[in-house]
């Protein structure tokens, strides 16, 4: 019985991981969409989004279930090709 499959632990397919971090929530809020387009669960990592007014402009990071993440790595590689991002992933 491998770590995720003990009672109260969460699974590879529940966990968010970090997949990329955005200029800013609004670049973030795309990309998840984008993400979510293509069937997949994103979302903006909870605490980057607080922000004055409503949207934060700093950097965000954009979370994917661990299940996720290779293709949304994919994803993010073929509709943002010449993103920094890329280099990291």
């Amino acid at each position: 019985m491998g770590k995720a499959d003990r009672p109260g632990e969460p699974s590879r397919s529940s966990r968010w991981v970090h997949l990329a971090t955005a200029a800013d929530q609004l670049e973030a809020e795309m990309w998840c969409n984008l993400l979510v387009g293509e069937g997949l669960s994103a979302m903006v990592r909870p605490g980057d989004a607080t922000s004055f007014l409503g949207v934060s402009a700093y950097p965000t990071r954009v979370q994917v279930l661990e299940s996720d993440l290779d293709r949304a790595k994919e994803v993010l590689a073929e509709l943002l090709p010449d993103h920094p991002e890329q280099a990291e992933a």
